[in-house]
């Protein structure tokens, strides 16, 4: 892992630091190069968020027959690259105001930015239920692209009725003997095409009104404990394994205190994704907004680099940058 230490206040390492490698990110990061800002993003996984480990967007413009979300990533971040963009491993742990410019304290130091773009995304929400983190990596996962190869021939279970629980239960048929959707509510949120996916594959099974109180097994998951909340009746569930997809939880606990945040911690910003502190924005899946997709990320780190530009135009000069 890279370390860079950063310079005496007052003396800015980069124009702007990009927090986060999803494609609001990578997006950011591109128009900010090709602006001639001297930009770093800090990315502590491999960049392309969420979307790397999406096995096929479908809804994306220009790919009339899809385009997986690794490739995708890797396409955005060729192509930033080419455009002089600067990236290291690391996460972003606190952010401090230095008088016009932006103190970002991460895993190999200190760096010192005139403005900060913060898209560091969404995280899976847990249910806290027995045995969920017990059996991570055992059976559990929150992530199909990533664990569905090891079911194969098996019975699994999916949790959710969103999008991604769809959508993602339907990839697991490439592998699963049997996929059982588990959904607390009876109708599915996911769009209507990718309901009707589901209503019409023979390997899917809806369990409706349903929740799951226990994850059951001792080395491994050996089946999910339900109930249905129509009838109380309890029953078990025998799967190998369980995908959980019930919500998202923003990746915002370093900014609290710092930004203004919702009751649900994400991020509130205007049209030009400014938040309530000057030099500080906010693209992609961590903002307040009402879709979160890749072309809404790629949208607002789109918009936020051009604001940046515009606000880093604004400030006055630094005595270390001349009149």
């Amino acid at each position: 892992m890279r370390s860079i230490r950063g310079k005496a206040v007052g003396v800015p390492d980069y124009d702007l630091l990009i927090a986060g490698g999803g494609p609001a990110g990578l997006t950011a990061g591109l128009y900010a190069a090709r602006g001639k800002l001297r930009t770093l993003l800090i990315e502590k996984m491999a960049p392309g968020g969420q979307a790397a480990s999406t096995f096929m967007i479908e809804n994306y413009p220009g790919f009339s027959e899809g385009i997986s979300g690794s490739d995708l990533a890797q396409a955005m971040e060729t192509q930033a690259k080419r455009f002089g963009l600067e990236m290291m491993n690391g996460e972003v742990n606190r952010l401090t105001s230095r008088g016009q410019l932006w103190e970002v304290e991460q895993e190999g130091g200190r760096l010192i930015a005139k403005a900060v773009i913060v898209a560091t995304g969404v995280k899976p929400t847990k249910l806290g239920i027995p045995g969920e983190d017990e059996l991570r990596g055992r059976g559990v996962s929150y992530c199909a692209t990533c664990d569905g190869p090891f079911f194969r021939g098996e019975d699994i279970g999916v949790v959710g009725g969103g999008d991604s629980a769809v959508d993602e239960a339907l990839y697991l048929t490439r592998f699963a003997r049997r996929v059982y959707l588990i959904h607390r509510r009876n109708a599915l949120r996911a769009e209507k095409i990718l309901q009707e996916r589901a209503f019409e594959h023979e390997k899917i099974e809806i369990l409706w009104d349903t929740v799951v109180t226990k994850v059951a097994g001792e080395t491994g998951v050996e089946g999910l404990e339900l109930k249905n909340l129509k009838t109380q009746e309890m029953q078990t569930l025998k799967v190998r394994g369980v995908f959980f997809y019930v919500g998202l939880k923003p990746n915002t606990e370093f900014l609290r205190g710092v930004v203004k945040l919702d009751a649900q911690g994400y991020v509130i910003t205007d049209a030009d994704m400014a938040t309530s502190a000057p030099g500080i924005f906010a693209a992609g899946d961590v903002r307040q907004k009402l879709l979160r997709q890749v072309t809404t990320a790629v949208g607002d780190g789109a918009t936020a680099a051009f604001a940046v530009e515009r606000y880093i135009e604004s400030l006055p000069a630094l005595p270390s940058e001349g009149p």
